[in-house]
């Protein structure tokens, strides 16, 4: 059969248009669903208490100055931040490290979300894990992130087995881990989980 009579084939015509909508149609699944496969919905810490590290503020130690509503705020911002100080409070935590594209792209997500919900005592802390000291700030005001950044030099990540990035952790006010999602996590999950702990 030549080249123009197959072009010309109604038939053929359909099954190749079939054919090329299946693989969209597939395709847009597979990139949907990516993300639910990839994350992880890790459980083993889950109930038990948040380990206490003791990690130095590098960025935006000032939003913690104003976080206690029932002792008066310290006049100034502190240097480091311990798991302890937080109880009362919930947590979110987020280790992440400058290289890791998902952290890139999850980082204004978690932005939003300490924005929204500071006012109800939502402290989030961004852990920056797995990069060499001096890069977390640099980045996290080039790309205008504004909850505190801690340097993780005491192996935070590891006390909280968080062995892929980003990992969030999220903690309730009476210091108990309540979830932890590896991979990236959208902002309506997010909101789902912050509004469990608040």
């Amino acid at each position: 059969m030549s080249e123009r009579a197959r072009t010309e084939d109604p038939v053929s015509n359909a099954l190749y248009a079939i054919a090329g909508a299946a693989l969209v149609v597939g395709l847009l699944a597979a990139f949907a669903w990516l993300p639910r496969l990839i994350r992880g919905h890790d459980s083993e810490q889950v109930g038990v208490e948040a380990p206490n590290v003791t990690v130095p503020l590098v960025a935006n130690a000032d939003a913690l100055v104003d976080m206690s509503a029932a002792a008066p705020p310290p006049a100034l911002a502190p240097t480091k931040i311990s798991v302890s100080d937080l109880k009362g409070h919930p947590v979110l935590l987020d280790f992440w490290a400058t290289w890791c594209g998902p952290c890139q792209a999850e980082a204004p997500i978690v932005d939003r979300v300490a924005a929204r919900f500071k006012k109800r005592g939502l402290v989030v802390i961004g852990v920056n894990t797995g990069d060499e000291r001096g890069l977390a700030g640099p980045w996290a005001k080039a790309h205008g992130i504004g909850y505190p950044i801690a340097f993780d030099d005491v192996g935070a990540a590891q006390s909280f087995g968080a062995e892929y990035l980003p990992t969030l952790v999220i903690i309730s006010k009476t210091g108990k881990i309540t979830a932890r999602r590896t991979g990236l996590t959208d902002g309506d999950e997010l909101e789902r989980l912050v509004n469990q702990v608040l």
